[in-house]
């Protein structure tokens, strides 16, 4: 029996188990094959091919400007990678808000030519009839509540969200909502640690943060931020386990070095 026919696929089955014997959910973002690869074998639970990649991939200053098209090609990367874990894709902007007919018709598109086992999308009450619309055709959706990026430019901020008792109210409300809609999991992002622990105990699908707090099912960071790729971001949730900006740049200067002083390749390295 080969390796891969023994490794067994997380699945939403999985992740609801895990959250029910209190288990909780390791979560990255990714964007290609060989770091895919890496996270499956390190034990990944899932991987998101985040719109992030607006951000850290193509350079842009907000997630809006990524298209269906450049998101399914990053996730084909990445499911080609992934032996294990769960593969969930973003809706990208403007692929679903206000039309569930749209949002269906993305969903199906992501999950056909990319091979994504489920997609993620942003928004509370307003969104409902799109997650239902993709679940009743088998499609798995995972919900994002509190900051939500694609909306940026309505909050006009990065800060936490739900701090007020009137938004802390309309996003358990709104939870609550896309739960009943058929949301199989929910991204609570950069809100009080009080507020995500009252909503992952009220709701029973499972409840991933990124600066929720602790109380949450599960954690997600964008991988380029855990791996100390990115500098320039240092909210008060992250922690980064490597520094590769400065060890990346330092291997870098040490090749320029070597083929300038024509030490690379010596002997031992040509044929």
């Amino acid at each position: 029996m080969s390796v891969h026919s023994e490794v067994k696929r997380v699945t939403t089955h999985t992740l609801q188990k895990m959250k029910e014997r209190g288990e909780k959910i390791s979560m990255l973002t990714a964007y290609d094959f060989s770091f895919t690869k890496i996270f499956d074998e390190a034990g990944i639970d899932i991987l998101l091919i985040g719109d992030s990649a607006s951000n850290v991939i193509a350079g842009h200053e907000t997630t809006l400007p990524i298209t269906l098209e450049q998101m399914i090609f990053l996730a084909s990367s990445v499911v080609r990678g992934a032996q294990r874990c769960f593969v969930i894709c973003d809706l990208p902007f403007g692929t679903y808000q206000g039309n569930s007919k749209e949002a269906l018709n993305s969903s199906i598109k992501i999950m056909k030519e990319s091979g994504a086992h489920a997609v993620k999308l942003e928004g509370g009450t307003e969104v409902c009839e799109s997650i239902a619309r993709i679940v009743s055709s088998g499609i798995p959706v995972m919900a994002h509540l509190g900051l939500t990026p694609q909306s940026i430019y309505q909050f006009g901020t990065y800060n936490v969200r739900a701090k007020e008792d009137a938004e802390a109210e309309l996003l358990l409300k709104n939870a609550h909502a896309v739960q009943e809609a058929g949301a199989f999991a929910l991204v609570l992002e950069k809100i009080p640690a009080a507020l995500g622990k009252r909503v992952a105990e009220e709701l029973k699908i499972p409840v991933i943060g990124i600066g929720a707090g602790m109380h949450v099912d599960g954690q997600v960071l964008v991988m380029h931020d855990m791996l100390g790729i990115t500098k320039d971001f240092s909210p008060r949730f992250l922690r980064r386990y490597l520094e590769l900006y400065d060890a990346i740049k330092g291997a870098t200067a040490q090749y320029i070095a070597d083929v300038k002083a024509k030490d690379f390749p010596n002997d031992k390295e040509q044929y």
